[in-house]
């Protein structure tokens, strides 16, 4: 699978370059990045968001937010942006580097400033996240940012491993390598925020009988606050590649990026997203990247037919919600099941994560 506009970008400075760029340091004017930005920046330098060099100028954005593919034609559903605010943007000189901080004060990288603009931020949030509801968590992360982007590529001069999970930190080019090495041609990747449960499960394994390989890719980024955290969620997942998984047709690695919740437009960047790590399949299930009520139940399905499936590049496998049917004794969807509604146990990642902190097992 050739990554998303056919070659996989890599924005990480060799020891020669970091050598230069840390001897400018303390010459260079600085910019402390948010956690989410800081996904951002890894996520561009590691070829994640192929074919990005670095966070969009004014057209690629203005592209993005309102037809949903980039000035050359690419499909690009979610704009990646440095915002700051308007005070700090004026101190900065275009064509300059500004240096780059994580929050932690540590220089990370370097950005070649080749633009800064002002954008509409309730344009954005309406066509983006489709709504303008301050309490929508993409929404807030929108209206409380700053009001001016800086553009250009970018170089990645310090990651760490990740605390947590180093084991699990795979990059696309390295993805592309395991899956060459497996044999596997035809590679299905896995979104997910939240622990697996049966459903889940049911619509990997149904995924699994038509392609080589499972790339279960849970994301770690920043994520709300209510959501189930990252080290639980993978060790949920470590319990279920021992136990019903065959392991030689399944790889786990971690997703970087930070949450977005943009619901439909999520669904195609994390489709891209998985394309990059070498992809050729994406599964789709129920109100994908979705929080809330604010976008229908198939609607990160339905929006995959308004794009050229040959531009994309990338097949999605779209599940209906599963649940356990009680007549057959076993999981199923309305596409498969004989049952009637009052037959069927439904249970999401909401209703996992309220019986959770009640102290409550779900149900067998």
């Amino acid at each position: 699978m050739p990554p998303h506009g056919g070659q996989l970008i890599n924005r990480i400075a060799t020891s020669e370059q970091r050598q230069v760029f840390f001897e400018k340091a303390e010459a260079l004017p600085r910019l402390q990045l948010s956690e989410r930005s800081v996904s951002d920046l890894e996520m561009i330098a590691i070829g994640g968001y192929s074919p990005l060099l670095g966070f969009m100028e004014e057209s690629d954005y203005r592209s993005v937010v309102d037809q949903m593919h980039l000035v050359n034609g690419l499909p690009w559903s979610v704009p990646i942006t440095l915002p700051v605010t308007a005070e700090l943007a004026a101190s900065l000189k275009v064509d300059s580097l500004i240096r780059l901080d994580n929050p932690q004060g540590q220089f990370v990288g370097v950005l070649e400033l080749t633009q800064k603009y002002t954008y509409d931020a309730t344009h954005e949030a309406i066509n983006v996240y489709r709504t303008n509801d301050p309490k929508h968590p993409g929404v807030q992360v929108v209206y409380h940012q700053g009001t001016v982007n800086l553009a250009g590529p970018i170089w990645l001069l310090h990651r760490d491993s990740h605390p947590l999970f180093p084991a699990y930190q795979i990059d696309p080019a390295d993805a592309r390598d395991l899956f060459a090495e497996r044999g596997w041609k035809t590679i299905v990747g896995f979104q997910t925020r939240n622990p697996i449960h049966r459903a889940h499960e049911y619509i990997q394994k149904c995924a699994l009988e038509i392609v080589d390989g499972l790339f279960l890719h849970p994301l770690v980024g920043v994520t709300k606050g209510d959501d189930i955290a990252a080290d639980v969620r993978m060790r949920c997942y470590e319990v279920m590649l021992e136990h019903y998984f065959p392991k030689d047709r399944v790889i786990l690695a971690i997703n970087p990026a930070a949450m977005r919740y943009a619901g439909p437009r999520e669904a195609i960047f994390h489709a891209l997203v998985r394309k990059n790590y070498g992809c050729t399949h994406f599964i789709v299930g129920r109100d994908h990247a979705g929080v809330g009520d604010y976008y229908g139940t198939y609607d990160a399905q339905h929006i995959f037919d308004e794009f050229d499936s040959g531009a994309l590049g990338i097949q999605p496998l779209k599940f209906e919600h599963a649940f356990y049917c009680t007549r057959t004794q076993s999981m199923a969807t309305t596409k498969t099941s004989p049952s009637l509604p009052e037959e069927r146990i439904h249970l999401s990642g909401t209703k996992v994560r309220e019986m959770l902190r009640r102290g409550e097992l779900p149900p067998p």
